[in-house]
């Protein structure tokens, strides 16, 4: 019998993405972890390693197709002639799921079919009584009555501009969705949503559309004044924002809007950071690179600074003050600028952090990251030197309380000990959310910092 391979909840509110490339056919045997199929969300293309053996049946879809969470990404076969997974594995897979969205993590039931589990990760019999029994109710599946009953409310309620309730306040996760509705001047929380826990989906915001299409003028929610723009002069011309685009103007304008950043900065020498590194390469006969140094010493200002490596609850009026260091190093890809995480940071030592940056490195090369890699991040460093500007008063990576910049290392004339001479200098710049800190608190993080650039060598006995 059959097993469908679901796709799964790639994190971060990211429900659909579209099928780029199948990298396996209907007929091939794929073994446990092999990545079956590269997906675009809204950030990044990921590829999906498939959590069980077994032969492929049939695709769930065309290159170029989008799919939402839940639906099936391929079904497969054992390559026995037996079931693509053992029923008591199956069994387990739903109490294997982590707490967590888009998060690897081991567990006990998943580790003898697959190390990479994520939410939405599931086996079951393609039989239609099955997958109606054990579809997840948080992808809006429903039995037969149930979707009857719900359908008609819908329709009770779907009457014209009614719909709209100003004390109702659904889930909506899609920024799109955000937008489409207040481009039309409504809020589309104040709607019935028709996905799972009432989740607000565009289709919702679509029909609500097309319903005041047939409602009189007066009845309509008055909408924002058109913007006024020129005629177009010769030679402009539009570009539309592709979906990572999209995606990442509505998180920079999150940023913006919900965060009272500050930022501060300091020039430092750095030349004895540089010749440290010389010394360490000659020594060991291996590289660092200045990311990874000043990532270490990151990561240990973060343990006496922990309230920089915290998140602000807005909704609880609290701070939330992270355990880990989940280390994001912003990076140009060929895909526009993300955010890959190194995690766990703080567990590592020197150069098993200068490796894991090394490994996020080579996927911004391709722009292609695994899912877990762009989400869960505590703490970002910048070191937008490599673009060959000094500063930049940089947008907070939300829903983190800071991050630090690092900008290009150049010759200037510097002062030292009353005597003038020629250093290798950098400018460090930290901006921070200031609900969760003051001014002196980051101060004290960057100067702690700029001291381990400094003396590189008298603060290993720290670290």
């Amino acid at each position: 019998m059959g097993r469908d391979f679901i796709l799964p909840d790639l994190g971060e509110g990211l429900t659909e993405a579209e099928i780029v490339a199948w990298l396996v056919a209907p007929g091939d045997e794929v073994v446990i972890d092999q990545p079956v199929v590269e997906l675009e969300s809204a950030k990044s293309v990921v590829q999906l390693p498939c959590p069980f053996a077994g032969v492929v049946e049939s695709l769930g879809g065309e290159v170029g197709e989008v799919l939402h969470a839940g639906t099936v990404l391929m079904t497969l076969a054992s390559a026995n002639g037996g079931d693509a997974t053992p029923p008591e594995a199956a069994a387990a897979a739903p109490a294997a799921m982590p707490a967590e969205p888009g998060i690897a993590v081991p567990t006990d039931a998943a580790t003898e079919e697959s190390g990479a589990v994520l939410i939405g990760y599931g086996t079951r019999a393609t039989t239609a009584t099955k997958r109606a029994a054990s579809a997840p109710a948080r992808f809006g599946r429903r039995d037969a009555a149930t979707a009857t009953t719900t359908t008609t409310a819908g329709t009770r309620q779907g009457s014209g501009p009614a719909r709209l309730d100003p004390a109702r306040r659904s889930p909506v996760v899609s920024p799109i969705v955000r937008r489409i509705a207040r481009e039309h001047g409504f809020d589309a929380s104040q709607l019935a949503g028709s996905g799972p826990d009432h989740l607000v989906m565009r289709r919702d915001v679509e029909s609500f559309l097309r319903e005041l299409e047939v409602e009189a003028p007066a009845s309509r929610p008055a909408a924002p004044p058109a913007p006024t723009t020129s005629p177009a002069a010769a030679g402009d011309r539009r570009v539309p924002l592709d979906r990572m685009g999209r995606a990442a103007a509505a998180h920079f304008s999150r940023s913006r809007r919900e965060i009272p950043e500050a930022t501060v900065w300091m020039d430092v020498d750095a030349t004895e950071l540089l010749t440290a590194r010389r010394h360490l390469q000659e020594a060991t006969g291996e590289r660092f690179g200045v990311t990874a140094l000043v990532a270490r010493f990151v990561v240990a200002a973060l343990a006496r600074h922990p309230l920089l490596n915290s998140s602000f609850d807005a909704e609880r009026d609290e701070i939330l003050m992270h355990g880990a260091v989940n280390l994001g190093i912003a990076a140009q890809t060929p895909r526009g600028l993300l955010v890959p995480v190194v995690h766990g940071a703080e567990r590592m030592s020197l150069r098993e952090l200068r490796d894991a940056i090394g490994a996020r490195g080579e996927e911004a090369a391709s722009g292609a990251f695994s899912p877990a890699a762009l989400s869960g991040g505590t703490f970002t460093l910048n070191n937008y030197g490599t673009l060959g500007v000094d500063g930049s008063a940089a947008i907070i990576n939300h829903p983190e309380a800071a991050m630090l910049g690092i900008g290009r290392l150049v010759e200037r004339p510097w002062v030292g000990d009353g005597e003038l001479a020629v250093r290798t200098v950098t400018e460090l710049t930290i901006s921070f959310d200031h609900r969760v800190c003051d001014g002196a608190e980051a101060a004290a993080f960057l100067t702690f910092v700029a001291r381990c650039i400094e003396r590189p060598v008298s603060v290993l006995a720290d670290l």
